[in-house]
């Protein structure tokens, strides 16, 4: 565990808002589209943003490609809010992706749980060991997105020099507990399976959560976050119902519509951050386009809604 200022850790118990990567038409990332959603996602008061992260499509970028976005996302942050730079992959673009983000300003990393097929327990934590000291002195947050290397290895995770919290992402809230009742109690623990998991996360101790949906509507997750903050779990979860179809939509085919329906939300409000590249699916199915447009159209974000038509959360 790492020592951090009390104005990031307060940041990291809030939302998490994982930015989309924008490609333009000859599928060349396109980092000034980014711009408008990193706007408005502050001024609704999203509390932190997260370049290169899996709505990022993280894994359909190069390295190279990563490094540029996360220097155009503190460009266009520019310090109102903090920055966490996605790093992950082989131990080596990790480790340049953490590079890249400290000479960028990102005031942390979030690591990406290695996908490697013969992955073993005590190799990520050498993993996470070169990643900190690549990022000299970024504090780092684990994103777990599998729990299976057990209680042990991320009791030794967290106690990695600069390591500073764990995102769960995995759906086993009773396992979370025990985490964090195992854990030091400076780690900073954050539920990473969106809205829609926040509540039984947040629950058992999670604070905070990650979230796709800010790039489409910041202000649905924000009073959702509120919500959670005031204990107030019926209304969090009747504003979680508001947004079902959506994250419905995300979850077919095997996830692989996950961020598709992130970027064709953008274009019906007239946002065009590109395509999805494979293996995502591109573009959604007749079936999935309408039931989004409708969805959007009685969230009042379709282009050119009139304002006082537009819904309240």
């Amino acid at each position: 565990m790492t020592t951090i200022d009390a104005g990031l850790r307060n940041a990291l118990t809030g939302i998490s808002g994982i930015l989309v990567t924008p490609f333009d038409s000859n599928d060349e990332v396109a980092p000034l589209r980014l711009k408008p959603i990193v706007d408005r996602a502050i001024q609704a008061g999203v509390h932190v943003l997260v370049a290169n992260g899996n709505t990022g499509e993280f894994y359909g970028l190069t390295t190279a490609e990563a490094e540029r976005m996360v220097h155009a996302a503190a460009e266009h942050v520019a310090g109102r809010a903090p920055l966490l730079g996605g790093v992950g992959r082989s131990i080596r673009d990790a480790c340049a992706l953490a590079r890249a983000s400290k000479q960028a300003g990102a005031s942390a990393l979030m690591v990406h749980q290695p996908p490697d097929p013969f992955v073993s327990p005590r190799g990520v934590v050498a993993y996470v060991q070169r990643i900190a000291e690549a990022g000299q002195g970024l504090p780092l947050m684990l994103y777990l997105r599998n729990d299976g290397i057990g209680l042990d290895t991320i009791e030794k995770l967290c106690n990695v020099p600069g390591v500073a919290g764990v995102k769960w992402a995995c759906p086993t809230p009773l396992r979370l507990a025990e985490a964090i009742r195992r854990g030091d109690p400076g780690i900073v623990w954050v539920g990473g399976l969106a809205e829609t998991w926040a509540p039984p996360l947040c629950a058992v101790g999670a604070r905070g959560f990650t979230s796709g949906l800010i790039n489409v509507w910041p202000e649905h997750s924000v009073a959702i976050h509120a919500a959670l903050e005031a204990g107030d779990y019926l209304r969090a979860n009747k504003l979680i119902d508001a947004m079902n179809v959506f994250e419905e939509i995300r979850a077919e085919e095997q996830n692989g519509t996950n961020v598709t329906a992130v970027k064709a939300a953008l274009q019906l409000m007239g946002q065009d951050c590109g395509p999805t590249r494979p293996p995502s699916a591109w573009p959604l199915t007749d079936r999935q386009m309408v039931a989004l447009r409708r969805l959007l159209d009685s969230w009042g974000l379709v282009k050119d809604t009139p304002p006082q038509e537009r819904r309240a959360v």
